[in-house]
């Protein structure tokens, strides 16, 4: 059996971190953005997201 490295057999929240900042709390993942609810603020709106 090979090995596999110690990040690939981790699993749960620490796995996931925000794409801009890398942060793994707060993390929007729907539609697969991954980007914490902070970096989502300030990208957002390049994303395609629009504020009401």
């Amino acid at each position: 059996m090979a090995k596999v490295p110690l990040d690939e057999k981790a699993k749960g929240k620490g796995k996931r971190k925000c794409r801009v900042c890398g942060t793994a709390k707060a993390l929007i993942r729907k539609y697969k953005l991954n980007i914490c609810r902070r970096c989502f603020r300030e990208v957002g709106e390049s994303v395609g997201f629009r504020k009401y």
